[in-house]
This record gives C-alpha cells, structure tokens and sequence, in this order.
C-alpha cells in the first residue's frame, strides 16, 4: 500500500486514500488525464473530486487502487480497516450490476442525485475487487 494521498499507478489508473492516517490530509489540484483532482481523507472517511464533481466517498476511510471510471463503468480495489459504506457518482436513475470480488451481488439504481450507495465487508488480510457495470 503506498502511504501518499493520491497517485498515478504504472497502468494508468489512479489511486487514493489512507485510512491509517488520525487526522484528516487532503492534496487539491492532482491533475491526472487532463482533469483536477481533490482527496480528502483519514481514518474516518475517504473523498474524491474531479474539476469539482464528486466522484467517490466511503465510510469510514478506505484505500483506493487502480480506479478506472468510463461512462459506463468504474472499477478498482479496495481496502479497508472495517466493513464501509462506498457511494459513487453515476447516471441519475439508472441501473448498474455490482461485481464484488467478480461475483455478482445484483443490480441497483443509482438516486436522482446520481449517487449508487454499496458496502464491502472487511476481509482479513485482504481487498476486494468492485466493479459497477451500467445495464443497457
């Protein structure tokens, strides 16, 4: 786990957050293809932005790697010190499939917001792999 606040991974994708830390860190203005982005995180909770949008928020902290967001999906994997609560920002009313750890956990429809609201249960030791699929 790289102890930085957000960067860039080898492949391309990015990556963010430290639930370790006690007090709350953030970095504002990480460009990375072409867009701004602003972390906010520590022990307690974990936020993303890109050009001032929200992207990303778990409850409590959490560890972000290799986040890859399109227009019709998002994956990455994350860990975690507790089970956490993840909200994501997608389509208004839409559906999505969940793949947690590359089992399908079922659909859900993300609010008028936008938001799509999941959770991971802690696994000891180890991350899980999230992917949100936007249904057609």
């Amino acid at each position: 786990m790289n102890t930085g606040l957000i960067w860039k991974e080898e492949d391309g994708t990015l990556s963010f957050g430290n639930y370790t830390l006690t007090e709350k860190s953030k970095v504002n203005d990480f460009e990375f293809d072409g867009d701004l982005y602003k972390v906010k995180t520590f022990c307690e909770m974990t936020k993303l932005e890109r050009n001032g949008m929200f992207v990303y928020e778990s409850v409590p902290g959490t560890v972000v790697e290799h986040f890859d967001m399109t227009e019709k999906s998002v994956a990455f994997f994350v860990t975690a010190k507790e089970d956490a609560q993840i909200t994501l920002e997608f389509e208004p009313e839409k559906e999505y499939k969940i793949f947690i750890d590359d089992i399908n956990v079922g659909k859900m429809k993300a609010n008028l917001g936008g938001k799509l609201v999941l959770s991971i249960e802690k696994k000891e030791g180890a991350g899980q792999a999230v992917r949100v699929i936007k249904c057609v």
